[in-house]
């Protein structure tokens, strides 16, 4: 896989607490959802958590991405002193993880980024963990 982040995205991706996530469904249609995030290496995971959910239905993020996985991410600072802006946004392909290992060290590093997911279990398939593959990843900050 390529070096697709700099070393200024990567400080800001593991210096930030939340991204946006895009996904849109087969149709194209968009959904952007507020996510917790970890970076290992130079994919990004998530975890489907134990925050209430509507019971019994799969979330529209993760149906969009077994529709379309091409995704993106966005991390950003936003400041009133505008010489202090700075985002990163991450293009990418979207894939729940399988392998055992791999899940297992996704989940390490998002607990040791998130204090609250070391009390929740966890489990598949229930909580599904995604690895995002990034195929580009644009950085922007204010220079003056």
């Amino acid at each position: 896989m390529p070096d697709v982040f700099s070393d200024a995205a990567r400080e800001l991706m593991d210096r930030s607490r939340i991204a946006r996530l895009a996904t849109a469904d087969g149709q194209g249609r968009p959904h952007v959802i507020p996510l917790c995030y970890a970076r290992v290496g130079d994919v990004i995971v998530f975890v489907v958590d134990e925050k209430p959910k509507r019971p019994g239905k799969t979330l529209k993020r993760m149906r969009n991405i077994a529709e379309n996985p091409t995704v993106a991410l966005v991390v950003d600072v936003y400041d009133e002193d505008w010489r202090r802006l700075e985002y990163a946004l991450v293009h990418g392909r979207a894939e729940v993880v399988e392998n055992p290992e791999e899940r297992r060290r996704a989940l390490e590093a998002l607990r040791d980024r998130y204090p609250q997911y070391r009390s929740m279990t966890l489990d598949a398939p229930h909580n599904e963990v995604v690895r995002i593959t990034p195929a580009r990843v644009h950085h922007w900050r204010f220079v003056g």
